[in-house]
């Protein structure tokens, strides 16, 4: 065999390990775009530490489910929650509640997403919020009820700005949703999931 023909098919091998790196990079790097009337917030979804956390939280944004919905909640210095109202504050139609995730040991640190829960570990649907700071109270601690923690599953890459902003307002009472209600909505007005990400934005948020 000649030294060319040895040369290119060390190439071929090459170009289709590459090829393969790309792939699994790419599938590897989800995005969800939030569109709101605040502006956009950009997460990157922890699917390899999360899997069960962002299948249902994918199940939500491709079915539409949460269009026109609304961030209900602003607790100030802590979280901002939405995922579970529409505009005339009705909770939205939910899925089955998933199996916590919180011992991935991924923690809440500012900028992350979480799953909303009830009192039960295993009882997430589809709220969500996002820490405005470190909230290491809210992480794995052990296996009761209480101490299980709120499972991470996402980043804010793009539009922290926008999540202060909405914590930034002010807040009253609204009956059977609480006392931390944004005085003027918070319309998540779409979720996007971005498939395949252009090269701008895995250089940016895929990293």
């Amino acid at each position: 065999m000649s030294i060319n023909r040895i040369t290119i098919g060390l190439l071929f091998l090459l170009l289709v390990f590459l090829s393969a790196e790309l792939k699994a990079e790419s599938k590897s790097c989800q995005l969800v775009l939030l569109i709101t009337n605040y502006g956009e917030i950009t997460l990157r979804l922890m699917n390899e530490a999360a899997p069960i956390t962002t299948a249902n939280f994918l199940n939500y944004v491709e079915s539409g489910r949460f269009d026109g919905t609304l961030f209900h909640r602003v607790a100030k210095d802590h979280v901002i929650q939405g995922g579970g109202y529409d505009k005339q504050m009705q909770p939205i139609e939910t899925l089955e509640p998933i199996i916590n995730e919180a011992k991935n040991g991924v923690l809440n640190l500012r900028g992350r997403v979480a799953m909303a829960r009830y009192t039960s570990k295993d009882s997430a649907d589809s709220q969500f919020f996002i820490n405005l700071k470190d909230n290491s109270h809210l992480d794995h601690r052990n296996d009761t009820n209480l101490g299980f923690g709120y499972a991470v599953f996402a980043e804010v890459v793009s539009g922290m700005e926008v999540v202060d902003e909405i914590a930034r307002l002010p807040v009253g009472e609204v009956s059977d949703v609480g006392d931390q209600v944004p005085a003027y909505p918070v319309i998540l007005q779409e979720a996007q999931f971005i498939k395949n990400p252009k090269a701008s934005e895995s250089a940016l948020f895929c990293q």
